[in-house]
């Protein structure tokens, strides 16, 4: 066996370790709080953010190892980062106070003509409106904005157990769903669209009506489901900052519109947020905190998925290959929970004679897997990072999601499928 085919091997091995390793966070946290002397220890290894890149660490030195630091480095260097970058710029900007207000202010304005409470609206907004809308400012921002409303205005309020897990397994889904509606907005459609020629017409009318039912379909029935406690909750739609200048939030929306046109372009990207953080500190009086460090966490997270799921492309790539139509939308499903849907699709665009049912069936499958773990889609390491301390012990159990998350991806398969 030459090295090669070793560092395969081993690569396949560590990536499995990885995956497992996310799903006993919750068991790390635990130990983090009872442990006395090394609970700083275990706290690390029980941040999901931290994970994959913490064995990325490890792929490196193993394949430094077995060949050389050289082919480590060239391997390193190979690697595309530009997803985890894109990712942790526009959750920084879509976190800050201005976008928020904007998308608070949208959202009280159509609660009014709903003749519903305040909290129902704006929960069941929050779960619909918000993931669309990640059609065209990104589903990376998307997920910030839905959870960063859905934190301040349910998860702080001491919601119970069952509905903070329904309510992020829906979001998840729905988020992930929630982007086809363009060809630029979605992680796994990105990957794909430029190759095989899929524009905003084709998304919208092949994908995106179909996803836009399935979300409306999630974000009712979890509403209804919990209407009762919904009811009492004290949410009080946000009032109105007149402070807030229209010239500062329409320059935070410029430099994001910059940011997801440029979105393969980093060099560009990452030049506008420097200048982006240039002008937050100059109009600091309309800011809150930047959410630098839980989107250095998530990019950490993604880089990491890209280093391992680089060296999974040797087993995962006939397997795809090997699928029909039907075997693949589902395959797609499975192979998404425990990969990431974007790596999923980026393998798939490889595969020479592809059909055009095939195409449409990885896609689909892709999506509608993305919300049933942390790792399935780019933006759920966001969410995650900003909804965790509202759980026990500051973790999500794996589980708990995937149970959340099932029904509602079952819903987006059933509505690709049949619709």
């Amino acid at each position: 066996m030459d090295s090669n085919q070793l560092i395969q091997y081993v690569g396949a091995a560590i990536f499995a370790v990885a995956v497992l390793h996310t799903f006993s966070t919750a068991r790390f946290q635990h130990l983090a709080h009872v442990s006395k002397r090394h609970s700083g220890f275990w706290h690390l290894m029980g941040e999901v953010e931290v994970v994959f890149g913490f064995w990325a660490f490890v792929l490196i030195a193993a394949m430094a190892l077995l060949a050389n630091q050289t082919v480590a480095i060239n391997y390193l260097e190979a690697q595309n980062f530009t997803e985890p970058l894109f990712v942790f710029v526009v959750l920084t900007i879509a976190g800050t106070r201005p976008i928020l207000m904007s998308v608070q202010w949208l959202v009280a304005r159509i609660n009014m003509f709903l003749p519903i409470s305040a909290a129902i609206g704006t929960y069941f907004l929050c779960l619909s409106l918000v993931p669309l809308l990640g059609s065209f400012i990104t589903e990376p921002a998307a997920m910030t904005l839905a959870a960063l409303m859905l934190r301040d205005s349910f998860y702080s309020k001491g919601i119970s157990q069952r509905l903070k897990y329904a309510t992020l397994g829906v979001l998840f889904v729905n988020i992930s769903i929630g982007g086809v509606l363009t060809s630029f907005a979605a992680p796994p459609v990105l990957m794909v669209a430029e190759k095989w020629g899929w524009n905003m017409h084709f998304m919208s009318s092949v994908f995106g009506w179909k996803a836009a039912i399935a979300v409306g379909i999630n974000a009712l029935a979890v509403t209804l489901l919990f209407l009762k406690e919904l009811k009492v909750m004290p949410v009080v739609p946000p009032q109105e900052d007149r402070k807030m200048p229209f010239a500062v939030t329409l320059v935070h929306y410029l430099f994001l519109a910059a940011t997801v046109v440029f979105n393969h372009h980093p060099v560009v990207f990452m030049g506008l947020f420097l200048f982006f953080l240039g002008f937050t500190e100059a109009y600091k009086q309309y800011q809150d905190r930047l959410m630098l460090r839980e989107g250095l966490l998530v990019a950490f997270f993604l880089a990491g998925l890209v280093v391992l799921g680089g060296k999974q492309q040797w087993w995962l790539q006939p397997i795809i290959a090997g699928m029909n139509s039907t075997l693949m939308f589902f395959g797609a499903m499975g192979l998404t929970a425990v990969t990431d849907n974007a790596a999923l699709t980026y393998l798939g665009s490889l595969v020479d004679g592809i059909s055009d049912a095939g195409k449409y069936a990885l896609v689909a499958g892709a999506v509608s897997g993305g919300g049933l773990t942390v790792i399935a889609n780019a933006p759920n390491p966001a969410g995650y990072s900003i909804l965790k301390e509202y759980f026990d012990e500051q973790a999500i159990r794996p589980l708990g999601l995937f149970a959340a998350a099932a029904l509602p991806s079952a819903v987006a398969a059933a509505c690709f499928l049949l619709l």
